[in-house]
């Protein structure tokens, strides 16, 4: 009797077993899919180019830009901003600088920048954000400067866009691929000339930069509040 009473026990014991393990289970694949959801997610937020790029620096940066260029690229822009639509023509006489631009565009750099700089009755300055994925963006896209091409006869009228110099060492004036400027300044701002390469011009919306420009600034001339922006290329 005490062994069957010991067997049947034995039984009941494995069968309760047996009945509880599939309850675990669903609780075990709910984490498993919450890890899964969280790791695509993170993915999805790693890829914040719009296209591949290659990783662009001193030495393949020029070359890139030369064969990019040689490309039927288009040479108009827009951008967004809470202000109204700023139409941009890129100019042919600054072929790399355009080709830059036109390039940053499609991989979708611009994007959820600033206008992160307003000098008041001189010039707007974009390109730049406090937001991580900017820098992001720019660790994937690379680490290269611009040589200034000033040569070419294109004044810093009103409206002009220009691309300012680096913050890094730069006794050369090499262009922050990143950023960009648009001279708001009525009569224009001539002293620019021979130091900022020129490479695109308003064709609509200097009201858009005249109500960026008449923004409330800080002392480091930045926007009390953020200016951000959408750039796209202009479809014909």
């Amino acid at each position: 009797m005490q062994f069957k009473t010991f067997f049947s026990l034995i039984l009941l014991l494995f069968f309760f077993l047996g009945c509880s393990s599939p309850k675990k289970k669903p609780t075990v694949n709910k984490v498993a899919t919450a890890k899964k959801v969280v790791v695509e997610k993170e993915k999805r937020n790693s890829l914040l180019l719009q296209e591949p790029t290659i990783y662009l620096d001193e030495k393949n940066a020029i070359p890139f830009l030369f064969d990019y260029q040689q490309e039927d690229l288009p040479n108009q822009v827009k951008i967004d901003t809470r202000f109204g639509e700023i139409i941009i023509e890129l100019l042919d006489e600054s072929p790399y600088h355009k080709a830059n631009f036109i390039y940053l565009t499609r991989l979708g750099y611009f994007n959820d920048t600033f206008f992160h700089r307003v000098a008041p009755n001189f010039v707007i300055q974009g390109g730049n954000s406090d937001h991580p994925n900017t820098s992001k963006k720019r660790r994937q896209i690379g680490r290269y400067l611009l040589p200034p091409d000033v040569k070419k006869g294109v004044k810093h009228h009103r409206g002009i866009v220009s691309m300012p110099s680096s913050e890094m060492d730069n006794p050369h004036r090499l262009a922050s691929p990143y950023e960009f400027f648009i001279v708001q300044q009525k009569g224009g701002a001539y002293h620019l000339d021979g130091n900022f390469t020129p490479f695109g011009k308003v064709i609509k919306g200097m009201d858009v930069v005249d109500a960026i420009c008449a923004q409330a600034v800080d002392e480091r001339e930045a926007p009390i509040n953020n200016i951000k922006m959408q750039v796209d290329i202009v479809k014909k």
